[in-house]
C-alpha cells in the first residue's frame, strides 16, 4: 500500500500465507493502535488479490481510523500455499491469520470486498466470547452465489447501485431478514471505479 507496508508470511492450514501489515502513523496511535483489523479480497479465481483497489481502500480506512491493518492472499494467490476451496478453506486461513496477528487486550475488526466479505462473515461466526470481532465491514458483499453466515447488528455494509457483479437486490434480500440497514452508494459499480477515495471517506465517516 506504502513504502511503509511490511511483508509477511505466517503459518497457515495449508503452508504459508503471504500478508501485508500497515500501521497507523498518527501520533495517538502509532504506538498503540485502536485495534488489529484483518481484511479479506475478492475472488481469486477472477483475479482477486490482496492488492485489490478496494481492498486496499477498505485497509487505508482502517488504518485511518487508528487500526494496524492486515491484508492477506487467500490459498493459492501470490506467495499463499494451497488451492482456492469455495470459501471453507479460505475462512480457516483468515482465522489464521487472526490467531497470528490479533494482539492480546486490543479489539478486532474483520473487513472484506466481495468474495473477500463472505468468507469474513463465515470466520466472524466461528469465534465467539472474548475471541469475537468488535465491528464487520462488508464492501459489495457477495450474497448471491452463496449466502453469508448471519452478521451482528452494528456490522458496515456498503453496495453500489450499479453494481454489475452483486445485484444490490440481492444483498438487500440477505440483509432484510436481520434487519440489517444497508448504504448504498448511488451510481457505482461493484469495483467502485472513481469512487474509492468516497468509499474510504464513507467508510471512516460510519464508525463510532
Amino acid at each position: 500500500m506504502n513504502a511503509q507496508t511490511e511483508r509477511r508470511l505466517i503459518d497457515g492450514p495449508v503452508g504459508a500465507i503471504e500478508c501485508a501489515i500497515d500501521r497507523p502513523t498518527d501520533e495517538l496511535h502509532r504506538e498503540t493502535p485502536r485495534g488489529v483489523a484483518v481484511v479479506a479480497h475478492p475472488h481469486p479465481l477472477f483475479g482477486g488479490t490482496m492488492d485489490n483497489k478496494v481492498a486496499q481502500t477498505l485497509a487505508r480506512a482502517l488504518v485511518l481510523l487508528g487500526y494496524e491493518t492486515v491484508r492477506f492472499n487467500f490459498r493459492g494467490v501470490g506467495a499463499t500455499a494451497g488451492t482456492h476451496d469455495e470459501g471453507r478453506g479460505e475462512s480457516d486461513d483468515l482465522l489464521a491469520v487472526v490467531a497470528a496477528l490479533r494482539r492480546p487486550g486490543l479489539p478486532l475488526v474483520l473487513g472484506g470486498f466481495s468474495f473477500g466479505a463472505y468468507v469474513t462473515t463465515l470466520a466472524a461466526a466461528r469465534l465467539s466470547g472474548a475471541e469475537a470481532a468488535e465491528r464487520l465491514v462488508l464492501v459489495g458483499p457477495s450474497t448471491q452465489r452463496a449466502t453469508p453466515a448471519p452478521v451482528p447488528a452494528d456490522t458496515l455494509v456498503i453496495h453500489g447501485e450499479q453494481d454489475d457483479v452483486v445485484p444490490l437486490s440481492a444483498t438487500l434480500d440477505w440483509a432484510r431478514p436481520q434487519q440489517l440497514p444497508v448504504i448504498v452508494m448511488p451510481g457505482v459499480g461493484h469495483f467502485f471505479h472513481g469512487q474509492l477515495t468516497q468509499l474510504r471517506q464513507l467508510i471512516v465517516r460510519s464508525w463510532h
